[in-house]
């Protein structure tokens, strides 16, 4: 007989979210805003078009620890995704309790974080439409993008799947004319003029495809996004590992294409210096009224983003306080639509803060933080349960085992060590993780 289901603690949830609306929830997390800002950070990070090398190598570790993710959701489909996983899977080893609170300890920055760029992204093209905007009206923005998420996410998840459903329209609809513009004006010469030596195998070139590789992943990040609402999604041994697989390859042959489109039209040396691509490449094509009609198309998106990050993050939190794990009042659930409402005001605040940063820095910490609380361990962990726990049943299993799980890591390491602009992000992630164990201590003595 197996063992219980991590994350029983969803069961005040209802699973009211079918394969379609929790494919498009997962793809507009994992969109938002990303691609419409980063393409010219991922140009800027390789000094040309070689930098389609960093959308590859990201889709490649996103598949890889996709794999793993879709692994441990089918065996584990409660709410609250990680904490579960990594609980389960150090278990034996005898910190398996430490490892979860180290999750919610991250999620507590990450999620508001992730929430916070997206809100910050919509910001900025707003300029392109309001170019008068000042700084701290921008910020404004940004909050306010926050706080309409937070207040639309205080309902049940059948009106979210809806809601979902109708964002993801507008997602497919930018992404659609942005392609149809590349197809119909692409300039091969323009899109391949690579600068000399463009692929000489230095460590300048080593740290561009790192720096690009993690913009790339930042834009990939939220194929797990189905896993953080296990809980209330309908038949998740099969609709987890679907929705996290298909999410990524979509996505991946998307971004690449989109990103030849734009780079096929507008120069690359142009590109680099961009703070609205998108709306440049439909100016370039179609001239300032086309232009403005995406730039709004854009901000449709980036909304979106945040939307289905809050979703995501909020009910992990929340399984854990059920548990008796983490601080009481994350398991209050509302009391006639049974979501966890004080999981979502809290995050939604502290997303509406996040927003004082700017862009990249909310990016460059979120990735590192990420990796070395979350992602990196979670590779481990899924080495451990196969090894360790014989009575989780795994409904799926990762094809080529442990392949995945070593390229994941790997990318992940190389991402840490080469991606990053400077320690300081690397030392701020460590000393995070330190406090956390600190924090820990003092939780259990209670």
């Amino acid at each position: 007989m197996n063992a219980p289901i991590a994350g029983e603690a969803s069961a005040g949830l209802k699973r009211g979210m079918g394969f379609f609306p929790a494919l498009t929830s997962n793809m507009l997390n994992m969109v938002g805003i990303g691609p419409f800002v980063t393409i010219p950070l991922v140009l800027g990070a390789m000094g040309g078009p070689q930098a389609l090398l960093g959308w590859i190598c990201g889709a490649i570790i996103a598949l890889a620890d996709g794999m793993v993710w879709a692994e441990l959701g089918a065996a584990m489909p409660g709410t609250g995704g990680s904490y579960d996983y990594l609980q389960e899977a150090f278990a034996r080893l005898g910190i398996g309790r430490l490892m979860g609170f180290l999750f919610l300890w991250q999620v507590m920055l990450a999620a508001p974080l992730t929430a916070a760029s997206g809100g910050v992204g919509f910001a900025d093209y707003t300029r392109y439409l309001i170019p008068s905007l000042s700084p701290l009206e921008s910020k404004l923005v940004a909050m306010g993008v926050c706080l309409l998420a937070t207040f639309l996410l205080y309902r049940d998840i059948k009106s979210i799947g809806k809601i979902s459903n109708v964002l993801w329209a507008g997602l497919m609809l930018a992404i659609g004319i942005i392609l149809w513009g590349g197809v119909r004006h692409f300039n091969p010469a323009v899109a391949f003029n690579f600068p000399p030596h463009a692929f000489a195998p230095t460590a300048a070139f080593f740290n561009g495809l790192g720096a690009a590789a993690l913009f790339s992943m930042y834009d990939y990040s939220g194929y797990f996004n189905v896993c953080l609402i296990g809980g209330e999604v309908k038949n998740p041994t099969r609709t987890i590992p679907r929705v996290v697989v298909l999410s990524i390859l979509i996505l991946a042959v998307l971004y690449v294409a989109m990103s030849l489109s734009i780079i096929g039209v507008v120069p690359w040396q142009e590109a680099v210096k961009s703070t609205s691509i998108v709306a440049d490449f439909m100016e370039r094509l179609y001239g300032a009224r086309a232009a403005s009609l995406m730039t709004l198309l854009i901000l449709w998106v980036a909304f979106a983003s945040v939307f289905c990050v809050l979703l995501g993050y909020t009910r992990v939190p929340y399984a854990a306080a059920v548990e008796g794990h983490f601080f009481k009042p994350f398991a209050r659930l509302h009391p006639t639509r049974n979501f966890p409402a004080f999981s979502v005001l809290f995050f939604g605040g502290a997303s509406v803060a996040m927003c004082l940063f700017p862009l990249e820095k909310l990016i460059d910490g979120l990735l590192v933080i990420q990796i070395v609380t979350w992602f990196a361990p979670q590779c481990v962990g899924v080495v451990l349960i196969r090894r360790l726990r014989k009575d989780i049943a795994r409904p799926f299993q990762m094809p080529l085992y442990p392949l995945p799980v070593v390229i994941a890591l790997l990318g992940w390491l190389f991402i840490f060590f080469r991606g990053t602009r400077g320690w300081l992000y690397i030392v701020s992630a460590l000393v995070l993780e330190l406090f956390g164990m600190i924090a820990f201590k003092v939780f259990t003595r209670e």
